[in-house]
Order: structure tokens, then C-alpha cells, then sequence
């Protein structure tokens, strides 16, 4: 088994009363980008944020069910939640620099986890920015301020300073939505490049992002996991008419209504669903 590979099984998550995660049973493949797609408040970042634990720091969110990291339970005693965390790189929707320089950003975190003299610091600075794309525009003002950055520009900075922790998993939460297209583009093209070394996973509502970008495909609707899989398959030939509706923009509602006064009426009459 390849590092990164992440599976959830009857995962549940709710916010004091209100439960956001459904039964939830997905596998994210290893070195693959795999898009979590579906409308607003069906639980995607909910679900990134359980990957990394981040969903711990929220006092009124409970957790059920089970969630395996390289077949691992990440909720076992014996998990080092930080060393999980660390696995796992975070490229947000808006893009938080330290405010410090280009060089800082990323020397920071390098300082905090290895012992590197002057020489190794520079070279690893070097690497992670050329990683990201962003060497050749910020080579001859690494000590300027990162916040003087073109916002496409700081968040290509963001997944420098994700990749030098060296992640197993990049997670990427609607990471272009604040971006112009020429920056989305670019972060889209370095984002195929890294999954050849890397587990990907990105949240969008940009559905064609996904087309462009996913070998693999989960769809969320109300807190449930309605079909994952290829994400060829999902987007050519998807086998909940959910899916294509939202794939064309249409409204959801009676359809997800439709589909669950069948499976009801399937259980009462015994069949199962």
C-alpha cells in the first residue's frame, strides 16, 4: 500500500444538534487527486477537517465512526495528533501569509522541525519555492514582505510553506476560488504535477475544476456520501441522477426528496435498500 491512502467507514459528524456527516463510508486513493464535490453545507470541508483532526478544535463537534490513515485508525489513543497533522499539508480558500518575509515563511517552519545550518536553510527555501512554482518571480526579494505578494502569489507561498513540512497529503479547500484564472490555472497545473509524490485532495464547487482536475470523485448531499468512485465515471456516466443534475445546474431538492421517499418505502416493506 503507497503512503496517503485515507478510508472512512460510517463516519459521523454533528455540531452540537446538528449532524453534518451522515454515514459517510469513502476511500481517497493514494497519489491521486480526488475531488469532494457538492452544494454548500453538504459537509465537504467537514470532511477535510476530520482528515487532519482539525475537527477536534471545535468544542461542540462530535465524532463517530471510523477513519483509517495508510490503515491506521487516526482516533486510536496512541495517534500523535500533531504527527498527523504534519502529514498532511492545508491549502485554504483564502491565503494566510505569516507576516514576515518570502524567506521566513518558509524558513520558519523548516527552523522549527530540523536542526539545518545557513547553507541547507537556503537550498530547502530554494526547493519548496521552486516546488510551487514561485522561485523565478521572488529569487531577488526573498527578504521583502510576503504580504506585498500578489494574492495569487501568496497563496502559491501557502503550499511552499505546506510542502516543506513534507506532507504525505496535500488538502485543499476551495484552494482558486479567491484567485483570477491565470493564478487559479497555475496553482491547478502545479497541483497535477505534485500528485505524482503526493495524496491530493480538493473541496470546490467549481465542477469543472474537478472535471479538469480529478482522477477520482466524491459526491456529498446533505451530510451523505451519494456515489464516489472514477472520477471519469462519476462525471461521464454517474449512476445517481443527482449527480448529473448538479453536474447541469439544476435544482436538487426534489430529486434527493424523491430518492429518499423510495429507500423508505423500500425499508418498510422489507427489501433493504
Amino acid at each position: 500500500m503507497q503512503k496517503g491512502y485515507i478510508r472512512t467507514n460510517l463516519l459521523n459528524v454533528a455540531y452540537g444538534a446538528q449532524r453534518v456527516l451522515r454515514d459517510v463510508s469513502v476511500e481517497i486513493p493514494s497519489r491521486r487527486i480526488t475531488a469532494i464535490i457538492g452544494p454548500s453545507g453538504c459537509g465537504k470541508s467537514t470532511l477535510l477537517k476530520v482528515f487532519n483532526r482539525l475537527i477536534d478544535l471545535n468544542d461542540d463537534a462530535r465524532v463517530s465512526g471510523e477513519v483509517f490513515l495508510d490503515g491506521a485508525s487516526i482516533y486510536d489513543h496512541s495517534v500523535d495528533v500533531y504527527g498527523l497533522r504534519r502529514k498532511m499539508g492545508l491549502l485554504a480558500q483564502k491565503p494566510t501569509v505569516l507576516p514576515m518575509s518570502i524567506y521566513d515563511n518558509i524558513a520558519y517552519g523548516l527552523k522549527l522541525h530540523n536542526s539545518l545550518n545557513k547553507d541547507e536553510l537556503e537550498s530547502k527555501v530554494e526547493h519548496y519555492l521552486k516546488a510551487s512554482s514561485l522561485w523565478n518571480e521572488v529569487k531577488d526579494r526573498l527578504h521583502g514582505s510576503a504580504i506585498k505578494l500578489s494574492i495569487g502569489q501568496q497563496q502559491r507561498l501557502c503550499l511552499a510553506r505546506g510542502l516543506a513540512i513534507e506532507p504525505e497529503i496535500i488538502l485543499c479547500d476551495e484552494p482558486t476560488s479567491a484567485l483570477d484564472p491565470y493564478s487559479a490555472e497555475r496553482i491547478e497545473k502545479k497541483l497535477l504535477e505534485l500528485k505524482e509524490n503526493y495524496t491530493i485532495v480538493i473541496v470546490t464547487h467549481n465542477i469543472q475544476q474537478a472535471i479538469r482536475l480529478a482522477d477520482h470523485a466524491v459526491f456529498l448531499y446533505q451530510g451523505k456520501m451519494v456515489e464516489s468512485g472514477s472520477a471519469q465515471d462519476i462525471f461521464k456516466e454517474p449512476k445517481e441522477i443527482l449527480i448529473g443534475a448538479y453536474i447541469r445546474g439544476e435544482f436538487l431538492d426534489e430529486i434527493w426528496l424523491d430518492k429518499e421517499a423510495r429507500i423508505g418505502k423500500k425499508v418498510e416493506e422489507g427489501e433493504g435498500i
